[in-house]
């Protein structure tokens, strides 16, 4: 894989895990189901997976080594710390859904 693409791995990880983190937390909230276990669940891969990345990115002084190893970096902390609300944040809240 080229270095461009193992560049944005970290930030396309972020944003899948962004996007299914809540869209279960949407889909939970529609169906009427506590989707706590799922979303914390969910989350804990996403920072594994998150670390793996960071553990596989190179350790050269090169500079395309350094940007895949910020792109790592750059994802996993974003996993970790914009998606860590799940683990205190109720699911959902009781102000019921009027279309009109």
């Amino acid at each position: 894989m080229s270095w461009p693409l193992r560049a944005l791995a970290g930030p396309t990880l972020w944003a899948a895990a962004f996007a299914v983190i809540y869209a279960v937390h949407g889909a939970a909230c529609a169906q009427g189901w506590e989707a706590r276990p799922a979303l914390i669940g969910l989350w804990l891969i996403a920072v594994a997976l998150g670390v793996v990345l960071v553990l596989r990115a190179p350790r050269g002084g090169a500079l395309p080594d350094m940007l895949v190893r910020a792109g790592a970096w750059i994802g996993a902390a974003s996993v970790l710390l914009t998606l860590f609300p799940v683990l205190g944040l109720t699911t959902c809240t009781d102000i019921p859904l009027t279309l009109p």
